[in-house]
């Protein structure tokens, strides 16, 4: 006897063969993560044996394996014909007289249990989705607001045509599945009301470089199919899972994203959803605080360790009771392939920048612009081409498998855009807003995603290297190798490379690219001129607070670099902006000096002093304080820049205990830049407030050779392994050892010259911090290998 459906709550994984893995899994999670209050929608689904009795009515089985059995696959336009006459066919088939019966009576039961006037979600699950090598996710449909057992009939049978939608016919043959051996089940569940709530997908480990301590989720308002269609550009969240599970705050970054539009019920007879605007104001708030960020971390967490693999999960925040659901979870089929070769892409040459956005992958791709306005024109990309246009989904990815890259106005990353770009491991950009206006068509271009989270579109091909890299076969190196680390958004990635901790990590550049604006404009803000108030409002406005939203983002850029690099050591260089480089910063102007030579002017620790800066300066040790204290990153070291003569170096020491930096506290380590010529005459005395040297050889070579590295004029003078600096470096470097001392180096010199590195490896430096494009390469170099 057949057994036509299942309730939910009595499914698990051993079941994939009988309701297919989305169906298998939601049922898994009831039974065994509902104690840890992970709560899953409850249902029931149909079983594979009765699509398999659906599809035999009048040897309908046997027809639409003949035709498929005719099929060029590449032909596009014969597959959509022919995946149209098959859905046709599916949807005009009764059910069986005991399927019907079973259905009713399963939906009675649940009529019973959570009242009539709920509304339901009929889903698809193909017994071979969800499987660890591959991913049928998003290929079948999915009918949300489905209401009364008519509509979901007639839905069951809409979904179960979906197993013969152009993009499954042609992934089924791409990853060897036989058709008939593929077999739906559709699952009925009760409906989350996110449409008056938020929504969004989760991945247990970063999409882009693989790390795995992290949980990134996505957001936006309404139902969740604007998040994985690419419809909508999502917030964005990383949450540090060792912080989560302490019961720390464990948010390391937020993006806010457009959230432009989204999905709620329709009160329109016939339509089921409707898509809206979304407030102005409300796009400009993150969609999810921080503590259902941090109470979906934790589900995630949950259903990883579970499932033991890293976990793609979508989630659903119901706007009426405010609690989190999931809505389904499945393996995480891209990174979880990822192996111990890793290419790393970097432009030799930059031309015009046409637009940009969210960048998918890390690779560079260069092609012919083909602007596809639907899919209609999908004839006009060839292989190699560029693909851009408004978003794609599931229905696209035949002419996808042909580009070259991939370029869209809509779309976070988690899109479908970018899920399938990840899959064929080609680069996408997604979220541009308007390359479809920007670039033309038939154009060559270059898509950069190699060079952070936003990705670019250049105009023209331009050169490429790319270097691959064995990360399991390093040789031992003679000393510590660290790296410079300062745009946060590539920190996942850099992790992945061989290291022994992040030597600099500048707060500036956290400050420039991640805030804007000067801290002084945001301390007075409410007595700026309107003017200005204006330009920083939009900034500010997802944190509230001015002062807020100055230190929760550099908590976020210092936390992103500390928790990727965790437990090794980064060494994070308070603000080193010269007025110049300050006066840049929204609001500026308003308070910067102009120095004729800033290089050696306002700058560094005497800035920190002074009256005008020290509430700017506790602004940065409150942030800190925050991340070591409170996050528990404790890796997170202190390093003070241009320190000029030792009064400084007392008075700065005690300025950073003032604002909660106590040295040796919680294993604080004060760190000073080694970088004035002064630091190494004196070094033995510097040292007694310190706990070690990093030498920047940069601006060493600079003030002993009287060179202004700003002036192209001298810039051939400027050599960092001229005597006179060795001395010095050498002198530094001397006084550590003797004292026990910490002494790294994080200049340019040793990543520009391995030479250079050499020579300090003879002097006994304990680590260079070299930059990320040159750590293979020098860490052969020193350890006596040439690179392949």
């Amino acid at each position: 006897m057949i057994e036509y459906l299942i309730p939910l709550d009595q499914l698990g994984m051993d079941d994939v063969d009988r309701v297919g893995g989305k169906n298998a899994s939601l049922g898994e999670m009831i039974q065994n993560l509902s104690d840890l209050d992970v709560k899953v929608p409850g249902g029931f689904a149909t079983t594979a044996d009765a699509y398999r009795a659906f599809i035999a009515h009048d040897g309908l089985g046997d027809r639409i394996n003949q035709r498929l059995a005719e099929l060029d696959i590449e032909d596009v336009a014969a597959l959509q014909v022919a995946g149209a006459e098959i859905r046709e066919w599916i949807a005009g088939i009764p059910f069986p007289q005991e399927m019907e019966e079973a259905i009713d009576a399963a939906y009675a039961a649940l009529e019973e249990e959570y009242g009539t006037e709920t509304s339901w979600a009929v889903r698809s699950s193909a017994t071979a989705e969800d499987l660890p090598e591959a991913s049928f996710a998003g290929q079948q449909e999915t009918y949300l607001n489905v209401r009364g057992i008519e509509e979901i009939k007639n839905d069951i049978r809409l979904v179960f045509s979906s197993l013969f939608n152009d993009r499954a016919i042609s992934y089924r043959v791409h990853q060897g599945f036989a058709h008939e051996d593929v077999a739906l089940s559709a699952g009925v569940q009760k409906m989350v009301r996110s449409d008056i709530g938020t929504s969004g997908v989760m991945f247990t480990v970063d999409t882009e470089s693989g790390f795995e301590d992290v949980v990134f989720i996505t957001s936006s308002y309404g139902l969740g199919e604007m998040v994985v269609q690419g419809a909508v550009n999502p917030d964005e969240f990383y949450v540090y899972k060792p912080a989560q599970r302490a019961g720390r705050p464990a948010v390391v970054r937020r993006s806010l994203g457009g959230k432009a539009i989204k999905m709620i019920y329709s009160d329109q007879p016939g339509e089921k959803v409707t898509t809206v605007p979304v407030d102005p104001e409300q796009q400009m708030l993150f969609s999810l605080d921080d503590e259902h960020v941090n109470q979906l971390a934790g589900y995630a967490d949950a259903i990883e360790k579970h499932y033991g693999r890293p976990m793609d999960v979508e989630w659903a925040l119901d706007g009426i009771d405010d609690q989190l659901y999931i809505l389904q979870a499945r393996p995480e089929t891209v990174q979880s392939r990822v192996g111990q070769v890793i290419e790393r892409f970097s432009l030799k040459e930059r031309g015009d920048v046409l637009t940009e956005g969210r960048s998918i992958g890390q690779k560079i791709g260069a092609g012919r612009a083909r602007i596809l306005a639907s899919l209609d024109e999908m004839d006009k990309v060839q292989e190699g081409d560029v693909l851009i246009t408004d978003m794609t989904d599931p229905d696209w990815e035949p002419v996808m498998k042909r580009a070259a890259a991939i370029v869209t106005n809509r779309g976070g990353r988690t899109c479908h855009a970018a899920i399938i770009a990840r899959e064929m491991g080609v680069p996408a950009v997604v979220g541009c807003g308007n390359a479809t206006e920007l670039v033309e068509d038939g154009s060559d271009v270059t898509v950069s995603c190699a060079e952070g989270e936003t990705g670019h579109i250049y105009a023209g091909k331009l050169n490429c290297d790319i270097n691959r890299i064995e990360l399991g076969s390093m040789p031992e190196a003679p000393l510590k190798i660290m790296m410079n680390v300062g745009n946060p958004e590539r920190a996942f990635s850099f992790a992945g490379l061989p290291n022994f901790g992040v030597g600099l990590a500048r707060l500036e550049f956290i400050i420039n690219n991640m805030i804007g604006v000067h801290p002084r404009a945001l301390l007075e803000y409410d007595s700026i001129p309107a003017s200005l108030r204006e330009q920083i409002a939009p900034l500010i406005a997802a944190y509230g607070d001015p002062v807020d939203f100055y230190v929760k983002r550099i908590v976020e850029g210092i936390s992103t670099i500390g928790s990727a690099f965790a437990p090794n050591p980064v060494i994070v260089r308070m603000s080193d902006f010269k007025s110049n480089e300050y006066a840049n910063l929204i609001g500026g102007d308003h308070y910067e000096p102009h120095e004729e030579n800033p290089m050696i002017g306002y700058r560094g620790t005497s800035r920190y002093l002074s009256d005008e800066f020290e509430k700017c300066f506790e602004l940065e040790c409150r942030a800190l304080r925050y991340v070591r204290d409170e996050m528990g990153l404790d890796n997170v070291w202190v390093m003070v820049p241009f320190v000029r003569t030792l009064q400084e170096a007392k008075d700065v020491v005690a300025l950073l205990d003032k604002y909660g930096l106590r040295r040796g506290e919680n294993g604080l380590k004060l760190i000073m830049m080694c970088e004035v010529p002064s630091n190494a005459i004196l070094a033995e005395q510097f040292l007694e407030y310190f706990d070690g040297f990093s030498i920047g050889s940069n601006d060493m070579t600079q003030l002993t050779l009287a060179i202004d590295r700003d002036s192209g004029l001298v810039s051939k003078l400027f050599d960092e392994r001229d005597e006179a600096v060795k001395f010095m470096l050498s002198r530094a470097i001397k006084a550590c050892r003797d004292a026990g001392k910490y002494v790294g180096i994080c200049g340019q010199g040793p990543s520009d010259h391995p030479d250079f590195a050499k020579w300090l490896v003879d002097e006994g430096i304990e680590s260079v911090s070299l930059n990320p494009d040159t750590v293979i390469s020098t860490w052969l170099y020193l350890a006596g290998v040439e690179e392949a």
